[in-house]
């Protein structure tokens, strides 16, 4: 039987621990079902006997503490919401332990944005990890030696997963699942618990809001120009004159910058348009497309399914069905 450890930091999302908790037990009663012995043993683990969540208005007793002996088999962080500085800070007494555990052989789980804390332990360094999108950003900003994949889901390196934002985590759960328990009871948990199985992409989801919390106020002017006159076809070289920068020189401002390249920035700005449009309005995608800037539709198609992982009328159909009805 594998030893589960659910952490219970301070500021954690209460259903980021209680949805993990209900999977893995409820597994058992499948397995057992099944004819097998159960799988996991779930337990809490906290600083203390006492955690306060959601400011106060939840409060959760973890049966063991980081000070308590325990040799754990998979580790599992939640969500932490809030100030993520904060919560990094007032949740570091789990850092050592973290670390502890992983060098002892436990493998270790980070929900949503719970890969903060784990990448404050350094365990991430040089790997890759998925985070919610809303989050990419600071992820970047914060931990810049950590590749940080926003379009992902799932995550799993060298005994250390991550998960994509809210609840995606439902899927590395599944996937956790199958890895320990075999396909038929991972599809069997996807069926119980009406989660769709092999999901590997956050991107259409994902919203593009430029990273403009950086310090190079001419790279700003020129996301802001982007963004206002997107119709247009802007190049490299127009953006270079316009803020007297060789081309070489804001090519590197503007990627150290957004984490994209100029081109990259056009063409998110462009499918960000877009998507709102097939989102909200009634034109077809020809019309959407050379609303947004383009005119060659391999392009256009190809753009926005890289980008969104499907393609505009996929999109469309997912999204703007209530408005077609």
């Amino acid at each position: 039987m594998k030893h589960l450890s659910i952490l219970v930091p301070e500021g954690a999302i209460l259903g980021a621990i209680e949805g993990p908790l209900k999977l893995f037990t409820e597994v058992n009663d499948l397995v057992v079902n099944m004819g097998r012995d159960p799988l996991f043993k779930v337990q809490l683990v906290g600083l203390s006997h006492e955690t306060k969540l959601n400011k106060g208005l939840f409060t959760v007793h973890p049966e063991l503490t980081v000070h308590d002996p325990i040799k754990t088999d998979l580790l599992i962080i939640p969500a932490v919401h809030g100030n993520l500085e904060e919560a990094i800070e007032v949740n570091k007494a789990f850092i050592p332990w973290i670390v502890q555990q992983y060098k002892a052989g436990a493998e270790i789980a980070s929900l949503c944005l719970g890969a903060f804390l784990l990448a404050s332990t350094g365990l991430l360094h040089g790997k890759k990890c998925a985070t919610h999108w809303l989050g990419a950003n600071e992820f970047r900003r914060m931990f810049p030696d950590v590749t940080l994949v926003p379009d992902k889901i799932i995550t799993d390196e060298q005994g250390i997963y991550s998960s994509g934002g809210a609840y995606s985590y439902l899927n590395l759960i599944l996937y956790i699942i199958e890895k320990q328990a075999g396909r038929d009871v991972a599809i069997l948990c996807s069926k119980v618990f009406e989660i769709e199985i092999d999901r590997g992409s956050q991107s259409p989801f994902i919203m593009f809001n430029g990273q403009k919390e950086h310090e190079d106020e001419p790279i700003r002017q020129a996301q802001l120009f982007i963004e206002k006159n997107f119709q247009d076809r802007i190049t490299v070289d127009q953006l270079a004159t316009m803020f007297a920068m060789g081309r070489r020189n804001l090519e590197r401002r503007f990627k150290k910058a957004t984490s994209n390249t100029v081109v990259e920035y056009i063409q998110r700005v462009k499918i960000e348009a877009a998507k709102m449009s097939l989102e909200s309005s009634r034109e077809n995608v020809n019309e959407v497309m050379y609303k947004v800037g383009y005119s060659d539709t391999k392009a256009f198609r190809t753009t926005f399914k890289k980008l969104t992982g499907l393609s505009p009328i996929q999109y469309r159909n997912k999204y703007n069905r209530p408005a077609l009805a």
